[in-house]
Order: C-alpha cells, then structure tokens, then sequence
C-alpha cells in the first residue's frame, strides 16, 4: 500500500501547450518515489492516452454539471474510491512538484491526526518539456528563484489531507473559483488544522492562457464561478492561504505567526457585514489586490 495518492482532473491534452505543461507535471510527481500513486480523473480528449503512455490510473466516469465541466466532489470520490493510501492529494494538473512533497505530507501526518495542507505557488513560464535526469529538482528550484515569482496567497493550487476528510462536499464546478477557497474554510469551521506549507514546500505553476474556456478569458465572471460561490455560502466562505491556522518552518508544524498581511485578513473577516461599506473597504483594499487576477 502506497502512503499517498495523488489525483487530478486535467484539461484536455489538445491544445500544445496545455499538453506540454501537464505532461511535465504528471512526470514530476511520478518522479516522488514508489510511495505515491497518481490517478487522472475524467474523459478529456488525449487523457486516455496519455494515462496509458504514463502507466497512471485512469478514472473516466466522472459527473458532471450543465455545461460538461467535471464536479469536484466526484472527482474527490472516485479518487477514494481507487486508493486505500491514507493520505490524499488533489492538485492542479499544471502543477510541478519536487519530491519533498512526499516528505511533508509524512512529516505533517506523524505530528497531526487531521488536518489540510495548502501553500502559496510559485510562477514560472515554461514551454517545453522538462528534462527529468538526474538533478532535475534542483535545476527546477535555481530556475523558478532566478525567473519566478511567489503568486499571492488568495488562490490554492493542491491540497493533502487524511483520506477520511472531505467526504461530503458541494457539487463544486472543477477549474472554476470558489472551491479551493471553501476547502479551507471548511476544515477551519471543523477546526482542523489548516497548515500553510509556503515556508517549506516549492511547488511551482507552469503559466498558461485561458484559451480552453469560453472567449478565452478567465473564469472569474463565469456563471459556473458564480454558483461555486453560491454552493460554497458566498464570499465570506472564501478563505485562503492567510487563512491558515498553523504553518510548517523547518518541517514543524506551528501556530501562524500574526504578520501584518494575517492581521489585515483576520480583521476583514471580524468585521460584521453590516458595517458601513466605507470602513469595510479601507479595511479589505490590500486583500483586493491581491485577488486581482487570481480570482
């Protein structure tokens, strides 16, 4: 038995980019070691293929909503339901991992017995496929310090947590906003740990278009983002990264340190939403920045 699963929902693999960057993903968490399975959900077009070529298992019977988009609470399922690994990862098909991923995951799950790790990616334009030799780990983190950036902390691009959480969630539209947001505030109204693994963990987001949604813009004003929200119990249900209760420094999980970012994003939460909308947006304007662009 495997200790962790890894599972995905990826894009259809026809336009070349987006086949290029999540190829080079699914490859890097291949590359974490025996201790990790990794399991593609739904029935986009090449998916199949590229399931055989990498020998991962293959999920096609996804549900799905109104407009064809994958549900997450399906996806979250039969991921479940394919493993017995104890601990559960979901996370976003562009995304490159190294393989100290396995390691927090372990390192987390010996100090908490529940719990939800997040983090802040990193930013890296990439446009070929990665070379996976020996030292590819460590070319990748030069690479994504030297021409990277650190993305805010509003969005969340993975998730690990205990296979026993998170089993009865809202028909959530995949690839849409809303979701991760709800995950954390979930597990924080469970009062289970939410660790913000930033400090420790580099796991980096290869940049890409939009051009597999609608008009090819972002999702941001989709209805389908729009429900999400709705499902998730409005705005003041999306949490993110800032949210966190606790944080992993040098492999120890501890309660998060107030910075000012953090005070900011504990007092816009406080403030009841009667209050005049003058002071409530003097108070949020930092944190509307930071959503720019992410949501």
């Amino acid at each position: 038995m495997v200790n962790l699963t890894i599972f995905t929902a990826p894009k259809p693999f026809t336009n070349p980019h987006i086949n290029t960057i999540q190829r080079n993903a699914i490859q890097s968490w291949q590359h974490m070691g025996d201790d990790v399975d990794v399991l593609l959900v739904g029935e986009e077009d090449g998916m199949a293929a590229v399931a055989d070529e990498y020998n991962v298992l293959h999920l096609p019977d996804v549900s799905r909503n109104d407009w064809g988009t994958p549900l997450v609470s399906s996806i979250f399922e039969l991921a479940r339901q394919a493993s017995d690994s104890p601990l559960l990862a979901y996370v976003n098909a562009d995304i490159l991992l190294m393989p100290d991923f396995v390691e927090v995951a372990n390192i987390v799950a010996t100090q908490l017995k529940k719990f939800l790790v997040v983090g802040q990616r990193w930013d890296l334009e990439v446009n070929e496929m990665l070379d996976f030799s020996n030292g590819w780990d460590a070319r990748l983190q030069s690479e994504t310090k030297l021409s990277g950036s650190l993305h805010a902390p509003s969005g969340s691009d993975y998730f690990i947590f205990p296979r026993e959480l998170f089993t009865d969630m809202p028909p959530f539209a995949i690839g849409r906003a809303g979701w991760d947001n709800w995950m954390i505030f979930q597990a924080r109204e469970f009062e289970w740990p939410v660790i913000d693994a930033t400090h420790d963990l580099m796991i980096i987001h290869q940049s890409h278009d939009y051009s597999h949604l609608p008009g090819g813009v972002p999702h941001y004003d989709l209805e389908e983002t729009r429900i999400n929200a709705e499902l998730g119990g409005g705005m003041h249900h999306m949490y993110m990264t800032l949210d966190a209760s606790h944080e992993l420094v040098q492999r120890r999980v501890r309660p998060a340190r107030i910075t000012r970012d953090r005070l900011y994003r504990i007092l816009e939460r406080k403030i009841h939403p009667g209050v005049e909308k003058g002071w409530r947006w003097k108070l949020s304007r930092r944190f509307r920045r930071m959503r720019r662009g992410v949501w």
